[in-house]
């Protein structure tokens, strides 16, 4: 058995060197969320998430900024038609045309019409081949338009309304994306924190029980002890054995997961190093929902779904009854053989047209349609009540739970130094045979499941503090708002 003991010895020293010599990384809770937020495949994912909302964003600004466009069409036609001549008969005659337009416009949509105004000028030229070449201008040196719905739906008004709370909800939700990768940090660093726990756990109890193996053996053969106490024991070391090699691929599997999270593509080793140092913090709860419903993503989503169902009422009622469309253009005009007089005297020119389309009979499909837009839009505002009661109760839950965890953790940690301390005292009753294996079997239990627990409830320390951050997207710490340097993040 001492064989044994010295070759786990061995193996356990074999390890910390070759770990030192692989230049080991050890992290605290902030370095390791640091790195992740830097580097993680998941704010990389965010930040291209965020790009695509602000180039949203300047596309619905440029709608409401003039437009300056040019447009030209070349075209060449070699064909036969049908000519009416000057005494009214018909004859086919063989054409061949080359004609060429350029075209210069400037226009604007109006936000508070819904309309588009164009101020525009061109020129066409056409070229006739044949028995007598000739050519011919038609100038357009200014012209008019305005074109519009009347009393349809305005999308450029709503639009003024939903899309500025888009790009407010991109912003809010990128930061609510880097508190989630550090709440899924916190969940692999204690993880591996916890593996780590584990194999130092079992290899100390390996080599404790190895030992109590060997000098229980003595006793034995000395007829000390029973051979059922014996066995017992035999049982136990084998099961330590277990839970050794158990350990090790729990660990091997933990660290692979961190690295791969952080973005860190060497197979350097990793260790996560836990801090009894905590914030001293106690949060107001009401502080803390304030916060939560002026900067939270969801708070501004529930906003923008309550606009967009007002809009699709609006959107259902100007098409559910009389339509009409206007188009308006006022300008100059002139012709001419040559290019120099193409431009003189010209000629005025107005066009106005108005569409107008009134349903007759429609079997009710358009009150239909006003119908169902006006419920959806009351059932939206009834479940966005409930969402917003369920929110604000989420919020008040999560800071109740936060404040209780700074003395769980002081009680935690406390729990742990005792049942190490009785782990102690019941292994040295045991050589003094003042204990039996279940006692030392008990104390062992206890002192393993008190490191776990206090783990597990800095874990949950560090969870409820970042839940919180990413609620109310407010540091406690500084006591200031979490921002991001928007402009950095799109070079």
């Amino acid at each position: 058995m001492i064989n044994k003991y010295l070759i786990c010895t061995i193996f356990s020293l074999i390890t910390a060197v070759n770990l030192h010599s692989q230049e080991l990384l050890r992290l605290t809770i902030e370095e390791a969320i640091d790195l992740a937020r830097r580097q993680s495949p998941s704010v990389v994912a965010a930040k291209h998430s965020f790009h695509s909302a602000y180039w949203s964003y300047r596309n619905f600004k440029a709608n409401y900024l003039p437009s300056m466009s040019f447009s030209t069409t070349p075209r060449f036609n070699h064909w036969i038609n049908a000519i009416t001549m000057p005494d009214g008969t018909t004859q086919f005659v063989q054409q061949n045309q080359f004609a060429v337009d350029g075209n210069f416009s400037l226009s604007q949509n109006i936000a508070l019409t819904g309309g588009r105004f164009s101020l525009s000028t061109g020129i066409n030229r056409l070229d006739m081949f044949g028995v007598s070449n000739s050519h011919s201008y038609n100038t357009n040196p200014v012209s008019v338009s305005y074109q519009q719905t009347l009393w349809g739906h305005n999308g450029l008004k709503w639009s003024r309304k939903t899309e500025p709370l888009r790009y407010e909800y991109a912003k809010k939700n990128y930061i609510t994306t880097l508190e989630d990768v550090s709440i899924s940090v916190i969940s692999m660093f204690f993880g591996l924190a916890m593996a780590q726990s584990n194999l130092d756990m079992a290899i100390s109890n390996y080599q404790k029980f190895d030992t109590l193996y060997a000098f229980t053996e003595g006793r034995y053969k000395i007829g000390r002890m029973s051979e059922n106490e014996m066995l017992q024991w035999e049982v136990r070391r084998l099961n330590e054995e277990i839970n050794l090699q158990n350990a090790r691929v729990y660990l091997e599997d933990n660290l692979q997961s961190f690295r791969t999270y952080l973005g860190i593509k060497d197979t350097i080793p990793i260790e996560a190093v836990t801090s009894k140092i905590i914030p001293s913090l106690n949060v107001d709860p009401y502080k803390a929902l304030e916060l939560a419903l002026e900067n939270n993503p969801t708070v501004i989503r529930m906003k923008l779904s309550e606009i967009e169902s007002e809009s699709n009422v609006a959107y259902s009622k100007a098409n559910s009854g009389l339509q009409a469309n206007l188009h308006a253009q006022l300008g100059l005009s002139q012709t001419s053989e040559n290019f120099r007089t193409a431009y003189k005297d010209p000629l005025n020119q107005q066009y106005a047209q108005i569409g107008i389309s009134i349903p007759i009979l429609d079997w009710g499909q358009g009150k239909g349609r006003v119908k169902v837009a006006e419920s959806n839009r009351r059932l939206t505002e009834i479940q966005l009540e409930q969402e917003r009661i369920s929110f604000e109760q989420s919020i008040l839950r999560l800071v109740r739970q936060f404040n209780l965890q700074r003395n769980q953790v002081s009680i935690a940690e406390k729990t742990d130094y005792m049942a190490n301390k009785r782990n102690e005292v019941a292994q040295r009753l045991y050589m003094l045979g003042r204990s039996t294996i279940l006692e030392l079997n008990s104390a062992i239990s206890e002192k393993d499941a008190a490191k776990r627990n206090y783990i597990n409830i800095l874990q949950s320390f560090w969870s409820y503090y970042y839940n919180l951050r990413r609620y109310t997207l407010y540091d406690f710490e500084k006591n200031m708002l979490l921002s991001e340097d928007y402009e950095s993040l799109l070079k």
